[in-house]
């Protein structure tokens, strides 16, 4: 007697049931955890941010505090920059000039024979080491992301929680007001307001915090007039709960895989924004460095020294991509579609067993 064919969706079922078995009695932050490292693009680009923030503050070390200017040093009578000087194992820096050692400044690393030399990333024409200067540069864009990603997501949260759980003439003022933001270009209004305010990177991350919100903000709202409605928020509001406790203890929670996604994104268009400012002249400016500038700083030798532009739009392209596929992996960890398991042995045994039908056939 022939076996009855199995469906698809009998099949979808199973599956979907021992999700559900897998994880019974797990915390929301344990399913989220294991769905998220079952990505594995999103795994390895969290790998590579790591190491290229070890690697960037390691490299040339940190300066805490101060303006962040060039002065002189009394003793030394070299430059340094005002603050707290932490140094790292790298022995250049990236405001010195040093003596020009190969021909243009070409850069000293060789993949084959495999060799890293004096300066790796080249030279300018003034001797300073691109190395340095890059690795500084990262430095600058990942605090921007840090900020613009933290203050976004606080401001967006409190706007759209409140807007989407309180409702009424609440609601509509601050979304006529979120609406006004979201009409001006952001690139425009980070202009004007970097050319005003910024200078450097912690005044241009928080400038760029305080505009870059509006997208995530309906989105929490949206979450919320959903939320809102259902039972466990009418069961505390029987309980006796405040509105906060509500807000904070039920609603938000649940609105948490939202806010996450979308605050990865607003980091990954962040790094974009800070670049295109700082090439513009609206961003960092002199005597800091960020990976934008470096690029507005060469542009003028393309053509004749192109390794100044290599390595600044080398890091920028993968620290974007980076987070986003970090963002991506968080979407598919904090969405409830994601129920069902991978089947085991994927693409390969799929084709096994497409060829064992054509072979009956």
């Amino acid at each position: 007697m022939a076996k009855k064919p199995v469906s698809d969706e009998t099949q979808s079922n199973r599956e979907i049931s021992i999700e559900q078995r897998e994880t019974e009695g797990l915390s929301l932050g344990t399913i989220v955890r294991r769905r998220f490292f079952r990505h594995k693009a999103a795994v390895a680009s969290l790998i590579v941010l790591f190491l290229i923030a070890l690697l960037a503050f390691t490299s040339v070390g940190v300066v805490i505090g101060g303006s962040g200017k060039l002065v002189v040093n009394q003793e030394t009578g070299r430059l340094i920059v005002d603050g707290l000087r932490i140094e790292g194992w790298w022995k250049y820096n990236w405001y010195e000039n040093y003596p020009v050692l190969n021909s243009g400044g070409t850069p000293t690393l060789s993949l084959w024979p495999f060799q890293i030399g004096e300066h790796p990333f080249g030279q300018d024409t003034l001797g300073k080491d691109i190395f340095a200067r890059v690795m500084r540069g990262i430095q600058q864009s990942l605090l921007v992301i840090a900020l613009v990603g933290t203050i976004a997501t606080l401001i967006g949260v409190i706007v759209g929680s409140v807007s989407g759980f309180f409702r009424g003439r609440l609601d509509s003022l601050l979304m006529r007001f979120t609406d006004v933001i979201i009409i001006i270009p952001t690139l425009v209004l980070g202009a004007v307001l970097g050319r005003t305010f910024g200078g450097n990177a912690v005044s241009l991350g928080i400038l760029l915090g305080l505009i870059a919100w509006t997208g995530l903000a309906r989105l929490v709202r949206a979450e919320f007039l959903s939320l809102r409605e259902r039972e466990f928020v009418d069961a505390a509001r029987v309980a006796g709960a405040s509105n906060a406790r509500i807000i904070f203890r039920h609603i938000l929670p649940n609105a948490i895989g939202v806010i996450v996604v979308n605050a990865t994104l607003l980091m990954s268009a962040a790094i974009l924004i800070e670049t295109s400012l700082s090439y513009l002249g609206f961003g960092i400016v002199a005597p800091d460095i960020s990976l934008g500038q470096i690029i507005s700083e060469y542009n003028e030798a393309f053509k004749t020294r192109p390794w100044l532009f290599w390595y600044p739009g080398l890091f920028i392209v993968l620290i974007a991509l980076a987070i986003n596929f970090v963002g991506d992996g968080l979407r598919d960890a904090f969405d409830p579609r994601q129920r069902r398991l991978p089947r085991q042995g994927g693409a390969w045994q799929d084709l096994k067993k497409l060829i064992a039908e054509r072979g009956q056939k």
